[in-house]
C-alpha cells in the first residue's frame, strides 16, 4: 500500500469514527422532548435555539426536495457511463478506475442512506404531510454534498475544454451549495442533523479518494501484466 493510499485510509477511518461518536452523542447528550408530538432530541438546547432562530420554510423545503433530483440524475448518468464502458470493453476491469471507485462510493452512500431510514436517531422539528419523519442525518445534504462533489472531481478528467470544465465545476458548487444551505435554513432539520450529514459526507468522500487511488494502482498493475504476457 502506497503512502497516499494509507493516508487516505486513515483519514477515512478517522472521519467514520468521528461520525459514529457524534451520532452516539446525539442520542445521549442533552436529550429533551422539544420535538413535535413530544419527540426527544439530543443537543436539545443547541437544536432548539437554532430552530427557533430560523423557524421553518416549507416552500424552500419543497424546492430543495425537488432539487435533490439533480444529484440523483448525475448519479444515474455516471452509472450509465460505467455500464457503457463495461459493455463496450467487455470487462469490468477495463472500466475507468475512477468510475469503478465512484460505483463503490455510490453503494456506500446508499447503504448509509438506507441504514438511517431504518434506524431512527432523530425526527424532524416539523410535521411533513401530518407525519413525523426521520431526519438524521439530513439525506438531502448528504446526497447533494457527495454527488455534486464527486461530479466536480470527475469533470476535471472527462471534460477537456477549459471553459466548459469551469462552467461544470461552478454548476456543481452552486447546486451543491444551494441544496445544503437551503436545507439548513428551510428549518425541516435540527442543526445536529446537518452536522451529522456533513461529517458522514466527508467520510464517504475520503473513502472515494481512497478507492480511486487503490483501483488506479490495481488496474494499472493488471494492464502491465497483460502487456507483459
Amino acid at each position: 500500500m502506497k503512502k497516499i493510499e494509507l493516508r487516505n485510509l486513515i483519514i477515512t477511518l478517522f472521519l467514520f469514527a468521528l461520525f459514529v461518536i457524534f451520532t452516539i452523542l446525539v442520542k445521549l447528550v442533552d436529550v429533551q422532548e422539544i420535538g413535535p408530538n413530544g419527540s426527544s432530541v439530543g443537543f436539545a438546547t443547541m437544536n432548539g435555539a437554532f430552530h427557533n432562530l430560523i423557524d421553518s420554510n416549507l416552500v424552500l423545503y419543497n424546492v430543495t426536495d425537488w432539487g435533490g433530483l439533480i444529484p440523483l440524475s448525475i448519479c444515474a448518468a455516471f452509472f450509465i457511463l460505467g455500464l457503457i464502458q463495461w459493455i463496450s470493453r467487455r470487462s469490468i476491469l477495463k472500466v475507468d478506475s475512477e468510475i469503478i471507485a465512484l460505483g463503490l462510493f455510490y453503494i456506500l452512500v446508499f447503504v448509509v442512506y438506507i441504514f438511517f431510514e431504518l434506524v431512527v436517531i432523530n425526527r424532524r422539528p416539523v410535521l411533513i404531510g401530518g407525519s413525523l419523519e426521520a431526519s438524521y442525518p439530513s439525506s438531502t445534504t448528504m446526497l447533494s454534498f457527495c454527488f455534486m462533489f464527486t461530479a466536480g472531481d470527475l469533470s476535471i478528467k472527462y471534460i477537456k475544454n477549459n471553459a466548459l470544465r469551469f462552467i461544470t465545476l461552478a454548476f456543481c458548487v452552486a447546486i451543491g451549495g444551494f441544496l445544503v444551505v437551503g436545507r439548513i435554513i428551510s428549518g425541516v432539520h435540527w442543526l445536529s442533523d446537518v452536522m451529522g450529514a456533513m461529517i458522514v459526507s466527508s467520510a464517504l468522500i475520503a473513502a472515494y479518494y481512497y478507492f480511486k487511488k487503490l483501483f488506479a494502482r490495481l488496474l494499472n498493475k493488471q494492464e502491465s501484466v497483460e502487456k507483459a504476457e
